[in-house]
């Protein structure tokens, strides 16, 4: 009998202090402190600068509680200039990769820099070159912890984000220009370009990511310049034309089950942006107009700015995830400085602030408040 209480006590010490651990750590977690909410800190933009001119491009910055801008955001923070004719600017987890094509294959001027979002300080400037010439590169995606980057020289370059290094590149087709992601797959467009002539200029060419093989080239329409993708794995492909002899510019739609063009269109479109299930293309009239845009249906909608907004010279459209704010481009002369305009979701200005020369690209700066 002795035992059995003896036992009962015991049992009962080690509930209290299960109970008690329990209690102290569900005190710790109330008291962590709150991170706060998530919001957009500051918007940085890529400029390509004037057309011809060595070191053109820029990085702006705008902060958004400061009202402040910094046009040359990039050089105030490193001392140095972003490069010549860079061309995309994409966030991957805490860094930013900007692609700078250079001047002339040459000039071996190619290289992508890797930046730190939070402060803009370059973490890594990776030559896109070897001894002979500069790989021109000219748009960057990712896909699990890896990027890929098209280039003029028709290859594709394969980087891991960890080590900042180039581990292979994969020859594909002629001039690549845009690139895409979408079933496990890379979709790349091959252009046609008066300095890199190949024959393959009208076709986009497919690339296995899980192999790093190239699958085929689908047949499209003369000189594809951009592709964007659908979360339906559709695949939607500009191409361009050309002025002489004319061949009119067509927008096209492929599939990524079956990697076959399924339909051309008869829309007449400079750029494509696919944020979710929304859509926003820039025709290719002029001038030139931002509308809505359809995925499941590849149809533009109406004028997606529904106020007396001004936008003179349209030159890229962006859309903030977090928020669901459209950042739109406006290249006004070429010359001087640009500008960009924040919209909210139904198309009304919110605000905008002046950038670099020829602004194309907006991404964003994430914090707490």
């Amino acid at each position: 009998m002795n035992t059995i209480l003896h036992n009962g006590k015991r049992i009962a010490l080690a509930l209290l202090a299960v109970l008690t651990a329990f209690s102290s750590c569900k005190k710790d977690k109330n008291n962590s402190p709150d991170p706060g909410t998530l919001t957009t800190t500051g918007v940085y933009v890529l400029c390509e600068g004037s057309f011809g001119e060595l070191n053109n491009s820029s990085i702006s910055y705008y902060d958004i509680a400061r009202n402040t801008v910094d046009k040359n955001y990039f050089r105030t923070q490193n001392g140095t200039d972003l490069g010549t004719d860079a061309n995309d600017l994409k966030v991957y987890g805490s860094k930013l990769y900007c692609v700078v094509t250079g001047s002339a294959a040459a000039a071996k001027d190619s290289y992508l820099q890797v930046i730190n979002v939070a402060t803009g300080k370059l973490i890594k400037k990776i030559a896109f070159s070897d001894a002979t010439k500069g790989f021109m590169p000219r748009s960057i995606v990712f896909y699990q912890n890896k990027a890929y980057v098209s280039g003029y020289d028709g290859y594709i370059s394969k980087l891991d984000t960890a080590s900042l290094t180039i581990e292979s590149r994969l020859l594909v087709g002629g001039a690549l220009e845009g690139l895409a992601t979408a079933n496990g797959k890379l979709y790349a467009a091959n252009s046609s370009h008066p300095f890199y002539p190949s024959e393959n200029n009208s076709s986009v060419s497919v690339v296995n990511i899980s192999t790093f093989t190239k699958v085929k080239d689908i047949e499209v329409s003369f000189n594809p310049t951009k592709v964007a993708a659908s979360a339906a794995g559709d695949v939607f492909v500009i191409t361009s034309g050309q002025w002489a002899p004319y061949i009119a510019p067509a927008f096209e739609k492929l599939s990524s089950q079956a990697d076959t063009k399924t339909q051309t269109y008869d829309d007449n479109l400079a750029a494509l942006t696919i944020s979710g299930s929304n859509g926003y293309a820039i025709t290719g009239d002029y001038p030139a107009k931002l509308k809505t845009f359809n995925t499941a249906t590849a149809t533009t909608g109406p004028d997606f700015i529904t106020d007396d907004t001004v936008v003179a010279s349209l030159y890229g459209v962006n859309v903030n995830t977090l928020d669901g704010n459209v950042f739109v481009a406006d290249a006004t002369d070429y010359k001087g400085d640009g500008k960009m305009f924040c919209f909210d979701s139904s198309g009304k200005w919110k605000f905008d602030f002046a950038t670099g020369t020829s602004p194309k690209i907006a991404v964003f700066n994430y914090g707490y408040k």
